[in-house]
């Protein structure tokens, strides 16, 4: 299972290692990559996968329930590890509560489970993005601000959920030569996140500390006992389950490194947490398939 699980990751390490190495030949500037990747077309993808999803809207609510729960839960894990650890709140805690579920888990999961299960993580990470840019922009700005409803409000990704689900909840339907466009840009996003995400992994610095280890031990233990209580809440079963507890345990978004930058604080604690846990996902996310049953 363990190399069944690392096999099927492989297009992505390989794609992620193209991007590390490209970044060494090239200028890439990785906001520009994650800027294209996230306002155009992750956006795409999104909105398509809602639109033509075979998914019923049990399965939907389900699953959007479940990923809320689970940030809840995270936000307040988080939260009591900065107190106990003394450490800042608004640089130490998105990194901890946000996974990759979506640069590194939409590929993933499509390359597991095929559509339907892509599909799943789709609306498990829209649902992680939703509370990443109300409450994670409103705990890295310190609360709010005009600046933080801005940034919400000026999310492509944000609007692509809203105009996806009230679209599927029209009888109306698209022009296939619009279908077509649709999905023709969101195939890109998968690699080009990936790609993104292995660039980024250069810029990274590395700096230990103790407080780094408990941390990983709550991304990773932590996130999969959290997504198991979500599980059980819900009573996922298949498809459902596996995708949630995959995915609660995957490395810290890319995005955590990047957003406290755009607010004037510190990204060391954020990027370490991203650079250490990604490379320690060659190892975590072959296990959480293999424990996912």
């Amino acid at each position: 299972m363990l190399l069944t699980s690392f096999l099927q990751m492989l297009p992505i390490l390989l794609v992620v290692l193209g991007g590390y190495l490209l970044s060494a030949l090239y200028s890439l500037d990785v906001q520009d990559l994650v800027k294209v990747a996230s306002d155009f077309f992750l956006p795409a993808l999104i909105f398509i996968s809602l639109t033509e999803s075979n998914l019923t809207g049990q399965a939907i609510t389900d699953m959007a329930k479940a990923s809320a729960l689970v940030c809840v839960l995270l936000f307040g894990a988080a939260i009591l590890w900065a107190k106990l650890a003394k450490e800042d709140i608004r640089s130490t805690v998105p990194p901890l509560v946000f996974m990759n579920s979506g640069f590194l888990g939409i590929p993933l999961m499509k390359l597991w489970g095929g559509m339907e299960a892509m599909n799943l993580i789709l609306i498990y990470d829209q649902v992680q993005g939703i509370f990443m840019f109300t409450l994670g922009i409103l705990v890295i700005t310190g609360g709010f601000s005009k600046k933080s409803i801005f940034s919400m409000l000026h999310s492509p990704v944000l609007w692509s959920v809203v105009l996806g689900f009230l679209f599927r909840l029209t009888p109306l339907s698209m022009p296939q030569s619009l279908v077509e466009s649709f999905t023709f840009a969101g195939e890109a996003a998968s690699p080009l996140a990936a790609f993104a995400l292995g660039v980024s992994i250069r810029s990274i610095k590395f700096t230990f500390s103790w407080n780094l280890i408990t941390a990983l031990i709550l991304r990773f233990a932590g996130g999969y006992l959290i997504g198991y209580l979500a599980v059980m809440a819900f009573g996922l079963t298949g498809l459902a389950r596996t995708v949630v507890l995959v995915s609660t345990a995957l490395p810290s978004a890319m995005f955590t490194s990047i957003l406290p930058l755009r607010y004037g604080l510190p990204n060391q604690f954020a990027s370490t947490m991203v650079l250490t846990s990604t490379l320690l996902g060659i190892l975590t996310i072959p296990l959480s398939f293999a424990l996912a049953g």
